[in-house]
């Protein structure tokens, strides 16, 4: 069991409904309390992205390999042959410097931790304001073909009928406003008596 003090913060979404941006935006809001809960991921990283520091990117086998260690705290294969993952020993690296971690993470994933953490988590759904909107968010970003579009606009409207598993649900029609409802709850979570 955690001690009290071990709490820890999921964001989830679909993939494009803007769950990292909303994330950057919490840690850059509240830096003294807050630390990014870095995933495992078997997929190759993309544009900027830097190992042990947006992932732990690792091999299947490896991955393979900590599942049967019993070394996450959930995973999941996203995708065919794409595996992520919350390692144990990544929250307790964050719990250890005295801050609550906050993790990006799948929707799947997001329940599942939830479900391990029920009074020391606080989870948020970040809803695209549309499939049509997150189909022109993800054609924006550059990095699909034709079917990995169809096959996460598919896993997202799959998703969106799991929204009412979290604490609560932001609608991302403006960024900047779901920023701002997201910090607002997550600081209502971790000082509730102010």
């Amino acid at each position: 069991m955690l001690p009290q003090q071990n709490k820890l913060i999921i964001i989830a979404a679909p993939s494009g409904a803007g769950k990292t941006s909303v994330t950057r935006h919490l840690l850059k809001a509240l830096p003294g309390q807050l630390a990014f809960s870095i995933s495992c991921a078997t997929r190759q990283p993309r544009n900027n992205e830097k190992d042990k520091v947006d992932y732990y990117f690792i091999t299947v086998a490896d991955f393979k390999y900590k599942i049967d260690q019993q070394e996450f705290v959930e995973w999941e294969m996203v995708y065919e042959g794409k595996y992520y993952g919350t390692l144990k020993s990544e929250m307790q690296r964050i719990w250890q410097l005295h801050k609550v971690p906050l993790l990006d993470v799948d929707v799947q994933g997001g329940i599942n931790i939830q479900q391990q953490y029920p009074h020391d988590s606080l989870s948020l759904f970040i809803e695209p304001p549309s499939i049509e909107e997150l189909e022109r968010r993800l054609k924006a970003r550059g990095t699909e073909t034709p079917e990995s579009l169809l096959a996460r606009l598919n896993k997202a409207a799959y998703e969106l009928s799991f929204k009412q598993q979290f604490d609560h649900i932001i609608i991302n029609d403006e960024l900047e406003r779901a920023c701002a409802e997201a910090e607002k709850v997550v600081k209502e979570f971790l000082n509730p008596n102010p």
